[in-house]
Parts: structure tokens; C-alpha cells; sequence
């Protein structure tokens, strides 16, 4: 039995997250698993390193499954032939029987994207929000994210996990070509939690919220006290992140 990692990318538009889910909606998981049975008829489960929700979109993600048969030589272009178009899977790579594509992942990087002036090439890949916003102020939002580790106020009810804590590695405001980018490095997220993070910092753009009252909605660990308005489509996992010599 051998164990191998499967690196994929996708646009999650149409989909209803990452993760097989109990009813028949469409997932990246079902669709992966599916092409699988079709190429080397026989089934896999699939585990998967981050699972993003209904919308999201990733440049980077990572399954890893275990086979005791081979691995059809053509493996990465046949399932991609036979994936939908808007699911790529970029490699395919053997690793120790013991590795786990979301347990030994050291960090994630997420950016979320916001298109201020009205643009259709990016309405399905960004947020329009054409409002005037103080950018000092988001920056310093961001950095006062990076000063906490209990983000429960940016965390969905309907969750599985039972700590939430996460180690901030960066989180900054960037300007790219027409977007606003939020993007933020750490350790591990929580469901929805980038999505919050962005949602309420907005409100300090928009001077709807100050400092003062982004600290308290932090401190008060209540979900109820952060924004989860902005839709999933300006969201991309964009790296998860291995030790150095992980692949060696």
C-alpha cells in the first residue's frame, strides 16, 4: 500500500465546498473521487489538507489517498481530461505511508479579493464593494489581528472544532492591479474565519467601526459580534505550506 499526495486547484463557483458532504450536492472531493473510479476503476477515499466552503476558490490544495495497485501512468492528464474544466489537478507525488496532508501542514495563505470600480471579467472571481475606504486605517486593522490568537468571534456556529486558537502569521491590506487583497498567513483557520476577518475590517474602512471596537469584538470571543457579510466568491486558498524538505 503506498500513500500519495494529489495537488489540485479549482474554481469553486459551482461546487458546495471541498469536502464530500452528506447530501448529493456537488463537491471537489465527489468530482476527484469520481474521475478516480472511472481511470483506474476501483475506488479511493480521499483526505483533503483544507476544506474550503461553498464558493471558494484555491490555487493550491492537497489530498492525499492510499493504493495498492499502480497508478495509471498517465494519471494527471487522463483525470484531467476527465475532470470538469473548472478542476486541475497539478501533481501527483509519493510520500511516506505515515504523512498527512492536513496534519503536517505548517501554514495556509488565503487573499480575498475586491473590485471597486464595476468590472464583469471579475464578477464571478472578486467582490464588488465601490465605497470609499480609509486604507490607514484597514492596514491597522490587519496589523491588530496579528496581535491575538483567540479568533472564536470569526468562527461559524456549525463547527467541529473545539479550539480557536490560530498563530497569525501575516495579515496585510495589499493593492493588485484593480483589486483590494486581504491576505493573511497562519498556522490554521477556522470556518468562515477569513471571510469575518475581511468582512469586519471593512467596516473600519468604511469608519463604521474603529480600533477600539475591533478589539472588543476580538476579546468578547462571540460570534455574534463580527461581520460574515461578504460572499465567498472574492476567497482563494492560494498555498498550503510544508516544511522545507517535506518532498525530499
Amino acid at each position: 500500500m503506498s500513500r500519495y499526495f494529489l495537488e489540485i486547484s479549482y474554481k469553486g463557483t459551482h461546487y458546495s465546498g471541498f469536502q464530500v458532504q452528506q447530501n448529493t450536492e456537488r463537491t471537489i472531493q465527489a468530482e476527484v473521487e469520481k474521475a478516480f473510479s472511472i481511470l483506474q476503476r476501483d475506488t479511493v477515499t480521499l483526505t483533503g489538507s483544507s476544506r474550503t466552503d461553498a464558493g471558494v476558490h484555491a490555487l493550491q490544495n492537497f489530498f492525499h489517498f492510499d493504493y495498492a495497485d499502480e497508478i495509471h501512468p498517465q494519471f494527471i492528464y487522463k483525470m484531467n481530461a476527465i475532470l470538469p474544466s473548472d478542476i486541475v489537478l497539478k501533481n501527483l507525488v509519493a510520500v511516506k505511508g505515515d504523512a498527512h496532508c492536513r496534519f503536517d501542514a505548517v501554514s495556509r495563505e488565503y487573499r480575498y479579493y475586491i473590485y471597486r470600480r464595476k468590472d464583469p471579467f471579475l464578477e464571478d472571481r472578486a467582490f464588488y464593494f465601490p465605497y470609499r475606504l480609509n486604507m490607514e486605517q484597514l492596514k491597522i486593522a490587519a496589523g491588530i489581528i496579528r496581535q491575538y490568537h483567540d479568533f472564536t468571534s470569526f468562527s461559524k456556529r456549525n463547527t467541529q472544532v473545539k479550539r480557536f486558537t490560530c498563530n497569525i502569521i501575516e495579515s496585510e491590506w495589499l493593492l493588485e492591479d484593480d483589486c483590494l487583497v486581504y491576505y493573511v498567513k497562519s498556522d490554521r483557520f477556522l470556518r468562515g474565519m477569513v471571510r469575518a476577518l475581511t468582512a469586519t475590517m471593512l467596516k473600519i474602512g468604511r469608519e463604521k467601526m474603529d480600533i477600539d471596537e475591533l478589539r472588543r469584538v476580538i476579546e468578547a470571543k462571540d460570534c455574534t459580534k463580527a461581520s460574515f457579510s461578504v460572499p465567498a466568491t472574492g476567497l482563494f486558498l492560494v498555498s498550503v505550506n510544508f516544511p522545507g524538505d517535506y518532498f525530499s
